[in-house]
């Protein structure tokens, strides 16, 4: 009688499986600009670094996000269809050396959350790196978004603890870019969610 199948850790090897060449190269796994020609909204980029508790960086991480499109639609086939088609609001990127990276992408637009009250425009964000059993969620909401403040799902964390899932906006040319940091552990370790 075989036992139960002992846990693995995502890495450092989990880029076999996720790399569609069957390369190694973060090249294979890049999809970080979302950005498609019919897409309607606001374009906005989003960098960050993740470090862990010491401020180190994490330079072998692989961060995936999934949102709406300007609209609050999510890409579906339903009966929702959308003008914009090209835009599927999924894209994946790998830290650098630094543990930076960086998505261009549009604004999202207010959702319906668990009850159907509107969620605060928000992106999905799953990340991946060694040592991990599972991934781990958060969650990225936009600091000039009066609607932070009655988001279902922002006001269920503590509030000395939902700035780190808040973007602070900075302008830079003609794109607006949205500052997020993910920090792993310690006193300002982001909030992650259990789904």
């Amino acid at each position: 009688m075989a036992g139960i199948t002992p846990s693995q850790t995502v890495g450092p090897f989990f880029a076999y499986g996720l790399s569609p060449n069957g390369e190694y190269d973060w090249s294979d796994l890049i999809i970080n600009n979302l950005v498609t020609p019919d897409v309607s909204g606001e374009r906005i980029r989003i960098e960050g670094r993740v470090t862990d508790c010491d401020g180190k960086p994490i330079n072998d991480a692989l961060l995936e996000i999934w949102q709406a499109d300007g609209e609050g639609r999510y890409a579906s086939a339903g009966k929702n269809a959308r003008p914009n088609i090209s835009f599927k609001g999924f894209g994946r990127v790998g830290t650098d050396g630094q543990g930076n990276f960086a998505f261009d992408t549009i604004k999202p637009g207010a959702v319906p959350g668990p009850t159907g009250d509107k969620q605060a425009p928000h992106i999905v964000v799953a990340y991946f790196s060694r040592g991990l059993l599972t991934h781990m969620y958060t969650r990225i909401y936009f600091a000039d978004e009066k609607a932070n403040d009655t988001d279902p799902i922002l006001t269920l964390v503590p509030p000395e603890r939902r700035h780190t899932l808040i973007a602070k906006r900075q302008q830079r040319g003609n794109v607006p870019v949205y500052r997020f940091d993910i920090m792993l552990s310690g006193d300002n370790e982001t909030v992650f969610f259990d789904v």
